[in-house]
Protein backbone atom coordinates (compact mmCIF):
# COMPACT_ATOMS: atom_id res chain seq x y z
CA UNK A 1 0.00 0.00 0.00
CA UNK A 2 1.57 3.27 -1.09
CA UNK A 3 -1.28 5.48 0.11
CA UNK A 4 -0.79 8.08 2.82
CA UNK A 5 -3.84 8.48 5.04
CA UNK A 6 -4.66 11.56 7.08
CA UNK A 7 -6.69 11.42 10.26
CA UNK A 8 -7.76 14.23 12.54
CA UNK A 9 -4.53 13.92 14.58
CA UNK A 10 -2.22 11.49 12.79
CA UNK A 11 -0.82 10.72 9.38
CA UNK A 12 -0.42 7.08 8.36
CA UNK A 13 2.18 6.48 5.68
CA UNK A 14 3.95 3.38 4.39
CA UNK A 15 6.64 2.43 6.88
CA UNK A 16 10.16 2.53 5.45
CA UNK A 17 13.56 1.13 6.35
CA UNK A 18 14.50 4.57 7.69
CA UNK A 19 11.76 4.13 10.34
CA UNK A 20 13.29 0.94 11.76
CA UNK A 21 15.48 2.58 14.44
CA UNK A 22 12.63 4.66 15.86
CA UNK A 23 10.10 1.84 15.69
CA UNK A 24 12.61 -0.49 17.39
CA UNK A 25 13.12 2.14 20.13
CA UNK A 26 9.35 2.30 20.65
CA UNK A 27 9.09 -1.50 20.68
CA UNK A 28 11.81 -1.59 23.36
CA UNK A 29 9.84 0.55 25.82
CA UNK A 30 8.56 -1.67 28.65
CA UNK A 31 4.90 -0.90 27.96
CA UNK A 32 5.16 -1.87 24.28
CA UNK A 33 7.64 -4.72 24.71
CA UNK A 34 5.23 -6.40 27.14
CA UNK A 35 2.71 -6.70 24.28
CA UNK A 36 4.96 -6.72 21.19
CA UNK A 37 8.08 -8.67 22.06
CA UNK A 38 10.30 -9.74 19.22
CA UNK A 39 13.41 -11.24 20.68
CA UNK A 40 16.75 -9.67 21.41
CA UNK A 41 17.11 -7.86 18.08
CA UNK A 42 14.11 -5.54 17.85
CA UNK A 43 15.50 -3.75 14.80
CA UNK A 44 15.52 -7.08 12.96
CA UNK A 45 11.99 -7.84 14.20
CA UNK A 46 10.72 -4.48 12.94
CA UNK A 47 12.52 -4.93 9.60
CA UNK A 48 10.89 -8.36 9.30
CA UNK A 49 7.47 -6.77 9.92
CA UNK A 50 8.15 -4.28 7.13
CA UNK A 51 9.14 -7.08 4.73
CA UNK A 52 6.15 -9.34 5.48
CA UNK A 53 4.25 -9.67 2.17
CA UNK A 54 0.97 -10.41 3.99
CA UNK A 55 1.12 -7.29 6.15
CA UNK A 56 0.75 -3.63 5.29
CA UNK A 57 2.77 -1.66 7.88
CA UNK A 58 2.15 2.05 8.22
CA UNK A 59 4.17 4.48 10.31
CA UNK A 60 2.01 6.63 12.57
CA UNK A 61 3.17 10.25 12.54
CA UNK A 62 2.10 13.07 14.81
CA UNK A 63 3.55 16.56 14.61
CA UNK A 64 6.11 15.35 12.08
CA UNK A 65 7.56 12.49 14.12
CA UNK A 66 6.99 8.74 14.14
CA UNK A 67 5.01 7.71 17.23
CA UNK A 68 4.15 4.13 16.34
CA UNK A 69 3.12 1.62 13.74
CA UNK A 70 -0.21 0.25 12.59
CA UNK A 71 -0.51 -2.64 10.19
CA UNK A 72 -3.26 -4.55 8.52
CA UNK A 73 -3.74 -7.86 6.81
CA UNK A 74 -6.60 -9.51 5.00
CA UNK A 75 -8.27 -12.89 4.78
CA UNK A 76 -8.87 -13.25 1.06
CA UNK A 77 -11.12 -16.33 0.96
CA UNK A 78 -14.37 -14.83 -0.41
CA UNK A 79 -16.48 -16.74 2.12
CA UNK A 80 -14.52 -15.33 5.08
CA UNK A 81 -13.11 -12.08 3.67
CA UNK A 82 -12.21 -9.51 6.33
CA UNK A 83 -9.28 -7.37 7.49
CA UNK A 84 -7.31 -7.34 10.72
CA UNK A 85 -5.41 -4.53 12.43
CA UNK A 86 -2.47 -4.43 14.87
CA UNK A 87 -1.00 -1.29 16.41
CA UNK A 88 1.62 -0.08 18.85
CA UNK A 89 2.21 3.45 20.02
CA UNK A 90 5.03 5.16 21.91
CA UNK A 91 3.97 5.39 25.57
CA UNK A 92 4.85 9.11 25.45
CA UNK A 93 1.96 9.46 22.97
CA UNK A 94 -0.60 7.54 25.05
CA UNK A 95 -3.70 9.32 26.31
CA UNK A 96 -3.84 11.87 23.48
CA UNK A 97 -6.32 10.10 21.20
CA UNK A 98 -3.63 9.23 18.66
CA UNK A 99 -4.23 5.48 18.78
CA UNK A 100 -7.97 5.95 18.40
CA UNK A 101 -7.43 8.30 15.46
CA UNK A 102 -4.99 5.88 13.80
CA UNK A 103 -7.35 2.90 14.16
CA UNK A 104 -10.35 4.94 12.97
CA UNK A 105 -8.43 6.33 9.97
CA UNK A 106 -7.22 2.91 8.87
CA UNK A 107 -10.63 1.28 9.44
CA UNK A 108 -12.33 3.95 7.33
CA UNK A 109 -9.80 3.29 4.55
CA UNK A 110 -10.26 -0.49 4.72
CA UNK A 111 -14.03 -0.13 4.45
CA UNK A 112 -14.12 2.58 1.78
CA UNK A 113 -11.14 1.73 -0.42
CA UNK A 114 -10.69 -2.02 0.05
CA UNK A 115 -14.35 -2.99 0.34
CA UNK A 116 -14.08 -4.84 3.61
CA UNK A 117 -17.28 -5.25 5.58
CA UNK A 118 -15.63 -6.45 8.82
CA UNK A 119 -12.37 -5.79 10.69
CA UNK A 120 -10.98 -7.70 13.66
CA UNK A 121 -8.47 -6.76 16.34
CA UNK A 122 -7.21 -8.92 19.20
CA UNK A 123 -5.76 -7.12 22.23
CA UNK A 124 -4.64 -8.98 25.32
CA UNK A 125 -7.73 -9.49 27.47
CA UNK A 126 -6.09 -7.54 30.32
CA UNK A 127 -5.12 -4.55 28.13
CA UNK A 128 -7.89 -2.22 29.31
CA UNK A 129 -6.44 0.88 27.62
CA UNK A 130 -6.33 -0.79 24.19
CA UNK A 131 -9.83 -2.20 24.62
CA UNK A 132 -11.15 1.28 25.49
CA UNK A 133 -9.35 2.76 22.48
CA UNK A 134 -10.86 0.24 20.08
CA UNK A 135 -14.28 0.61 21.66
CA UNK A 136 -14.20 4.35 20.88
CA UNK A 137 -13.90 3.45 17.20
CA UNK A 138 -16.86 1.05 17.44
CA UNK A 139 -15.15 -2.32 17.94
CA UNK A 140 -17.17 -4.74 20.06
CA UNK A 141 -15.96 -7.69 22.11
CA UNK A 142 -16.78 -10.99 20.41
CA UNK A 143 -15.18 -13.44 22.80
CA UNK A 144 -12.18 -14.39 24.87
CA UNK A 145 -9.54 -16.53 23.22
CA UNK A 146 -8.17 -18.53 26.13
CA UNK A 147 -4.40 -18.96 26.48
CA UNK A 148 -4.07 -17.18 23.17
CA UNK A 149 -0.59 -15.66 23.29
CA UNK A 150 2.70 -16.26 25.09
CA UNK A 151 3.73 -14.02 27.97
CA UNK A 152 7.29 -12.73 28.32
CA UNK A 153 7.83 -15.41 31.00
CA UNK A 154 6.75 -18.21 28.65
CA UNK A 155 3.25 -18.66 30.06
CA UNK A 156 0.03 -17.95 28.21
CA UNK A 157 -2.47 -15.12 28.48
CA UNK A 158 -5.95 -14.63 27.11
CA UNK A 159 -6.79 -12.45 24.12
CA UNK A 160 -9.99 -10.56 23.47
CA UNK A 161 -11.35 -10.88 19.95
CA UNK A 162 -13.10 -7.68 18.91
CA UNK A 163 -14.71 -6.86 15.60
CA UNK A 164 -16.15 -3.88 13.78
CA UNK A 165 -18.68 -3.91 10.96
CA UNK A 166 -18.62 -1.15 8.37
CA UNK A 167 -21.87 0.43 9.56
CA UNK A 168 -20.63 0.51 13.19
CA UNK A 169 -17.60 2.76 12.61
CA UNK A 170 -17.89 5.80 14.86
Amino acid sequence: MQTTLRGALVTLRPAAATDVPELARIRATPEVYERWRGGDDLAAAVAEDLDDPDSHPLAIEHDGRVVGMIQWGAETDPDYRHASIDIYLDPKAHGQGLGTDAVRTLARHLFAEHGHHRIVIDPAADNAAAIRCYGKVGFRPVGVMRRYERDADGGWHDGLLMDLLADELT
